[in-house]
């Protein structure tokens, strides 16, 4: 078998589209959305992903700016600019690009945010509700992995779900998410023991390790579904996933490819947050 692609650049393009819609219909009530981003320093990677968000919201209609501040910025000064974006009315979605330099605490800053316009989802009080099965502004990848899944019409409930990764942005949140839909999920982790044990029982597989070409096809199984979050930067310059995609793509049912796999859906879910949190701000259905 070869596997089929789930393009998570078309699904993002359809996603859009449908936000363009709803942000038409708030402007048409004098509504527009808005969010800010806040960017320390002069990491590429971060300002790279800032660009493609500002791009992004501004393609939609949306109302966005960066903040960019220097490197030796304090977290007091930092803490007192969250506050004041949080009392701003105009601004429904506020993001603090991580990392931070390592001076400032990035707990105590996402803590500071507003849960209401915390459109990367990382709040505690978020992260809770989203644990609880409550209504509230979801991490955008694992959302967007999440998406793709429905989209391709690919059946969760009590399938085997196992992810590679324990991290607060994407493995523990995506393991809630697919428990939510009723898969019996998997955590592993740097620490775990003999990974194709688990991964090789996957229904659904999702790989957010951060190493090149981790998962070979002797980790997979037949006719498995892998989402490939990993994105890194080979020496050659070229973007490459966690999965090893030649070695597993005429084993597996579903695959994502690197790059326009999982990438695009992250910037887009940012953007839905950021209508939902206007909508739910200014207490209005678009």
């Amino acid at each position: 078998m070869t596997a089929k692609l789930i393009s998570g650049k078309d699904l993002s393009g359809e996603i859009r589209e449908e936000i363009k819609d709803e942000v038409e219909k708030l402007k048409a009530k004098g509504i527009e959305p808005h969010i800010t981003v806040i960017l320390i320093g002069d990491n590429p990677a971060s300002l790279s992903y800032v660009r493609g968000k500002e791009k992004a919201a501004q393609a939609l209609g949306m109302s966005s700016e960066v903040l960019r501040l220097e490197e030796s910025t304090s977290e007091e000064e930092l803490i007192t600019l969250v506050k004041e974006l949080n009392e701003n009315e105009k601004v429904h979605g506020i993001l603090v690009q991580l990392p931070l330099p390592d001076h400032i605490d990035e707990q105590v800053v996402v803590e500071t945010i507003d849960p209401n316009k915390d459109v990367d989802g990382f709040h505690p009080v978020n992260v809770g509700r989203m644990m609880l099965g409550q209504d509230t502004l979801l991490p955008c990848t694992p959302f967007g992995v999440m998406k793709m899944l429905e989209w391709k019409g690919i059946e969760v409930e009590g399938k085997n779900a196992v992810i590679v990764g324990s991290s607060n942005i994407v493995g523990k949140p995506m393991g809630q998410l697919l428990l939510r839909e009723e898969a019996t999920v998997t955590n592993c982790h740097i620490k775990t023991r003999d990974l194709k044990e688990h991964t090789r029982l996957a229904d659904i597989l999702v790989v957010a390790a951060g190493v090149p070409h981790l998962i070979k096809d002797e980790h997979v199984k037949e006719g498995a579904v892998v989402i490939d979050v990993g994105i890194n930067r080979l020496e050659d310059g070229s973007l490459t996933g966690d999965v090893d995609f030649e070695k597993v793509k005429d084993k597996v049912s579903y695959i994502t490819p690197v790059p326009g796999g999982v990438g695009p859906m992250t910037i887009t879910m940012l953007l839905y947050n950021t209508v939902q949190a206007c909508k739910a701000l200014e207490q209005v259905e678009a």
